[in-house]
């Protein structure tokens, strides 16, 4: 493979890292803060992120079908489309923002009762959701505006505003958490403020390119509706992610409150280690995009082969990171010797994983980047059917504790690893690889 594409990747990939692992690592900042107001405010936490973050990423698809689409535009030249396509997507990120907080708000208490956690934990994370939904808009223009600069090949600018973002958001938990004494609902509200922050900075870095090639920054719906109608299939693949990731955590809330507090820590590892291999992820959908747009397939080809090698030695790297902390991590989040103890072993299945899930990041990016969004839903729907019989398998047991926890970490991990097996048979084939602006 020619040295330039190896720099590409390099160049999109490190700042997209950067980026990716600022968000978890101050998720991991909150989880520490509120952890130490007690064990029933940490599983509190867990049940509300776990709503919060499907409330968001559900519509992920505002950054990952943006990307996309601007790049197939910027790869055939079309620069005035590609930030029009933008625009598009940052009108339909607020409107879908402001009623996913109404949702929120009016249901936060019932949405977190579904669980089965404690009246304790529910009543700490009412409060969290609550507050927190107010941020929503924000996310979801912050997912959009980023989504556009990747198109454009620019990961640079999103990694300062997350940077600058998430470095505000630990702060401000912290300070109103503690030394304010307002308790959990300072993390929330410390999120509610950064995430303002980020997508006035990165809307307007956005704005300002597009009028300078002229392109209206106003509402259309006509783009609108066709930005929501592209973004269906996508949505339908998340959702379908979504639905593994909640299925576990309420099955984690059965498992007893000290598991619930490890799980929701375990979870934010893992999420951190995810944010890191998405690096890979996001540098395939740029590049995927871009390439197809031009028509060369063979640079394509060649990055995807790259990427998927990175990926597996980078799941490597962070096996061996993880296994050597397994024991240390816990001492940051709880003094609950319980907790301690199901955490750090549930961190060794998920460090066992992360090989596997550096090939199912790198390819879901390729797939998504070269706009197979069809496929991708229909194939996540079936991982997770395929995830249901491990679930209901451990639920029969009636396994608990620690062990249960790591039993049920062990059932997604084969989770990964069947959705890894079936993008890896996408991609050896052809039908993926549509050449030309396809929107």
């Amino acid at each position: 493979m020619p040295t330039d594409h190896r720099r590409e990747i390099l160049r999109l990939a490190v700042p997209a890292f950067l980026a990716l692992v600022a968000e978890p690592l101050f998720l991991l900042a909150d989880s520490a803060i509120v952890g130490h107001l007690g064990t029933s405010s940490l599983a509190g936490l867990g049940v509300a992120s776990a709503v919060l973050l499907t409330a968001a990423n559900i519509f992920v698809f505002l950054a990952y079908g943006t990307t996309a689409v601007v790049a197939r535009r910027t790869g055939a030249h079309d620069q005035r489309g590609a930030l029009a396509a933008g625009i598009d997507g940052i009108w339909l990120a607020l409107l879908l923002g402001l009623g996913a907080t109404a949702v929120l708000v009016a249901f936060a208490e019932p949405l977190l009762r579904v669980f089965g956690a404690s009246d304790e934990a529910v009543a700490e994370g009412t409060t969290y959701l609550a507050i927190s939904a107010f941020g929503i808009p924000a996310m979801l223009v912050v997912l959009a505006a980023t989504g556009v600069l990747r198109g454009l090949q620019d990961t640079r600018t999103p990694m300062v505003a997350a940077i600058v973002g998430f470095t505000a958001n630990a702060i401000l938990s912290f300070v109103l958490v503690h030394p304010v004494g307002i308790g959990i609902a300072g993390a929330a509200w410390g999120t509610v403020i950064a995430q303002a922050g980020m997508a006035i900075a990165l809307g307007v870095v956005v704005f300002r390119g597009a009028r300078g090639l002229g392109v209206s920054l106003r509402l259309h719906g006509k783009g609108v509706l066709q930005a929501a109608g592209g973004g269906v299939p996508l949505l339908v693949r998340t959702l379908a992610l979504r639905a593994v990731l909640l299925l576990t955590t309420w099955v984690a809330a059965g498992l007893g409150e000290p598991q619930l507090a490890a799980h929701q820590v375990a979870m934010t590892v893992w999420s951190s280690l995810a944010f890191a291999l998405d690096a890979l992820a996001i540098a395939g959908q740029a590049i995927t995009g871009k390439a197809l747009g031009a028509g060369d397939v063979r640079a394509v080809r060649a990055a995807t082969a790259t990427m998927v090698r990175w990926g597996v030695w980078f799941g490597v790297i962070l096996t061996v990171v993880i296994v050597a902390l397994h024991r240390v991590i816990p001492l940051g989040f709880s003094t609950d010797p319980e907790v301690k103890a199901a955490l750090a072993a549930a961190l060794l299945v998920v460090a066992a994983g992360q090989p596997v899930a550096g090939i199912a990041f790198v390819l879901d990016g390729v797939l998504i980047g070269a706009g197979d969004a069809r496929w991708l839903a229909f194939a996540q729907t079936g991982f997770l059917l395929a995830y249901l019989p491990m679930v209901w398998l451990l639920q029969v047991s009636g396994v608990t504790g620690t062990s249960g926890l790591v039993w049920l970490w062990a059932a997604f991990g084969v989770f990964m690893a069947v959705r890894a097996a079936g993008l890896h048979w996408r991609a050896r084939g052809e039908d993926w690889l549509v050449t030309g602006v396809t929107r």
